[in-house]
């Protein structure tokens, strides 16, 4: 029998896989975990290479045997089941729309950042300036992903002028921030016009945003399919670094899952955005983004930045004593 600790021998951070499943049963076979489709009348068996994968969204149509849950969480694999498409995601056991995930049930994992973590969470000036961090690690990782990957995409056209006169200020506006509220209003004048710099690079001049339901809209539907997939590699993070996902810096700090929206912040409008607008362009199948945006994680090292990035706030003073 393998054990759970050869289950985890790759590092959550470099683990290659997220998958989203629909119209499927997910069960061990042969002592491995699989999900099986139906085809013309025969049933199709697919491996899930369960030691080289973080999270799992169970769409529409899927269920998912006692057994195959044991071995994926001994292998420190996140579920989550959700809609179609992979949005909305929802709670385990109620129904509610949330960012809830049934993460492995192990307690041997580290405290040192739980403890730090919770020694920010709990001073309210500790925990501004943990959320301005945050920010600003998110706009330092915007600038330099899409500088890299879309000034030369003819599909993108980015003109990095532009980019480096909205962050500019948003920078500034987060340091001088002196409450959270001040913050989300940087924010989302800054998300607002990284929107209408994508739609502008993609020739999609009348996007609005519109969140949950967003009906035909290609650009706003990938957005929200894309987003679902960095709330999985926020609650790995997390989970890897022993923080529960309801001491949150910025996000709903009464819901459970704030932490989770914080931490998926990091990699949103610098890896998804782009890939929504430019798939939305390019007439992409939902399966194609999501393929496309799982890609960009892993050639970006995205679980790699969450990481370093909650475990630079957690290991470093905020304010000297």
């Amino acid at each position: 029998m393998v054990t759970s600790s050869d289950l985890k021998t790759i590092l959550h951070s470099k683990r290659a896989n997220i998958y989203y499943l629909e119209y499927c049963r997910v069960l061990v076979n042969g002592g491995r975990v699989e999900y099986v489709t139906e085809e013309k009348n025969q049933s199709l068996y697919w491996n899930i290479p369960i030691a080289n994968t973080t999270a799992i969204l169970l769409g529409s149509g899927t269920s998912i045997t006692q057994a195959a849950v044991r071995d994926l969480c001994r292998a420190g694999v996140m579920i989550g089941f959700c809609g179609g498409g992979g949005t909305p995601l929802y709670a385990g056991s109620d129904g509610e729309v949330d960012v809830h995930w049934f993460s492995p049930q192990s307690e041997y994992r580290p405290t040192e950042y739980l403890q730090n973590w919770f020694g920010i969470w709990i001073d309210a000036g500790k925990r501004l300036e943990g959320a301005k961090k945050l920010q600003i690690f998110r706009a330092n990782f915007i600038q330099s992903t899409w500088e890299k990957n879309f000034s030369v995409n003819q599909d993108f056209r980015l003109d990095i002028g532009n980019l480096r006169r909205i962050i500019r200020p948003f920078l500034e506006e987060v340091q001088a921030a002196n409450t959270s509220e001040g913050i989300f209003s940087a924010e989302a004048h800054f998300t607002k016009n990284l929107y209408k710099i994508a739609a502008e690079c993609t020739g999609n001049g009348h996007f609005v945003r519109e969140k949950k339901g967003s009906g035909a809209d290609p650009a706003n539907k990938n957005l929200d399919y894309g987003n679902y997939l960095a709330y999985g590699l926020g609650a790995t993070a997390t989970w890897v670094l022993g923080i529960p996902h309801g001491l949150s810096l910025l996000h709903g700090k009464t819901r459970r899952g704030g932490l989770v929206f914080d931490v998926a912040d990091l990699v949103k409008d610098a890896l998804v955005l782009p890939q929504a607008f430019i798939s939305a362009q390019q007439g992409h199948s939902d399966q194609e983004f999501r393929a496309l945006c799982i890609k960009n994680f892993g050639c970006e090292e995205a679980l790699d930045f969450m990481i370093d990035s909650i475990k630079s706030i957690a290991q470093k003073p905020l304010f000297r004593e």
